[in-house]
């Protein structure tokens, strides 16, 4: 306001000074008078001009009181135990603190100040902390210097305080059992899924795929790009399958494929016959001399040959010569009534029994 007065008076005092040289310059009198007059007026004009343009001081100064400047006082806080959300598993927590006291709330009988700024950082710590897994302490460290990095009051609203250089760690034990914690948990989750992979996978092939013969063969085919040959020669080994995962006896309709594998033959184990009702096998209860004598059979040595009688022999020192006194003695007694004498080697005597003088 006082500053348009100033401008509008600088513009009054101009336009008077142009009336006054304007008078004097068109009124009749000495030229040195009217030139001598317009000096006069313009020094004058001038140093109104000047005057009305000094700004003026005022009676009482409006500016504000000088700041007293507090000076920083920085404590350190270095390896405290701040818990987390974890029993036994602490952060190590450091930090420097910055404080400054509240002047209108501040006690100046306050011994130690800088213990109550301490204990409002690790108080503020504490509570972002508490919450935390142990895990964590990278991210849990960036957080707390994001949250300790304003001025706030403490409990007693005496001071305000705040932290930077925060750093957050865990002690290498317990980093190093947290690492084990974490390998076990993926272990054994990957345990749990592989177990239930297998159980959906016996599910599937026990109630799905070998429910019955049908539903094997099926499963077959279609795993076989639609080779018809091929699965129907496996249908006796995929009934079997199918029996076997149920626990039950082949079906009568497919019991005549039973000895027809991918190979063409099947064949019972030693001391064992097939079961042509069940379709299994069971204990033979055939003795030596009957299976040597299917063997002579097959070989089509005729029944009075002598050759089965040399064969029988020779059987039975191989079997005695493996300790198999019992079974030489059955077989001697079938295929040799006559109790001849048996030969202790393989090869008959170097020379003939005496029959007597000669004739």
């Amino acid at each position: 306001m006082s500053s348009g007065r100033t401008t509008l008076t600088a513009y009054f005092a101009a336009f008077c000074g142009l009336i006054f040289v304007g008078l004097f310059v068109f009124a009749p009198r000495p030229l040195w008078l009217g030139f001598l007059v317009v000096v006069l007026l313009a020094a004058l004009w001038l140093g109104v001009v000047k005057g009305l343009l000094k700004p003026r001081e005022l009676p009482y100064s409006s500016s504000p009181p000088p700041v007293t400047v507090t000076e920083r006082v920085e404590p350190n806080i270095a390896d405290v135990a701040l818990p987390s959300a974890w029993a036994d598993y602490d952060f190590v927590f450091s930090a420097t603190v910055r404080w400054s006291p509240i002047v209108a709330r501040f006690d100046e009988s306050l011994a130690n100040p800088e213990a109550l700024a301490i204990d409002a950082i690790l108080e503020r710590a504490r509570a972002i902390t508490a919450n935390r897994p142990p895990g964590r302490a990278s991210l849990v460290r960036h957080e707390l210097s994001g949250a300790l990095a304003r001025m706030e009051p403490d409990a007693t609203g005496g001071i305000r305080a705040m932290a930077h250089s925060v750093t957050l760690t865990l002690a290498d034990q317990d980093q190093a059992r947290l690492a084990k914690l974490a390998a076990a948990r993926k272990e054994n989750a990957l345990w749990e899924h592989e177990m239930r992979y297998e159980q959906t996978r016996r599910a599937y092939l026990s109630e799905s795929v070998l429910k019955d013969t049908g539903s094997a063969v099926v499963w077959w085919l279609a795993k076989n790009d639609d080779h018809v040959q091929k699965t129907v020669q496996d249908i006796g080994l995929l009934a079997q399958l199918s029996s076997a995962a149920n626990n039950t006896h082949v079906a009568e309709p497919f019991r005549h494929l039973l000895s027809t594998f991918a190979d063409g033959t099947v064949e019972a184990p030693a001391g064992y016959v097939s079961n042509g009702a069940t379709g299994a096998f069971a204990p033979s209860s055939r003795t030596v001399p009957d299976l040597f004598g299917d063997f002579l059979s097959a070989m089509d040595i005729e029944q009075d040959s002598p050759e089965r009688v040399l064969l029988a022999k020779h059987v039975a020192d191989v079997l005695r010569a493996y300790g198999r006194q019992e079974a030489a003695d059955d077989l001697l007694r079938r295929f040799d009534p006559a109790e001849s004498p048996r030969f202790d080697g393989f090869e008959p005597p170097s020379e003939p029994p005496d029959d007597g003088p000669d004739q």
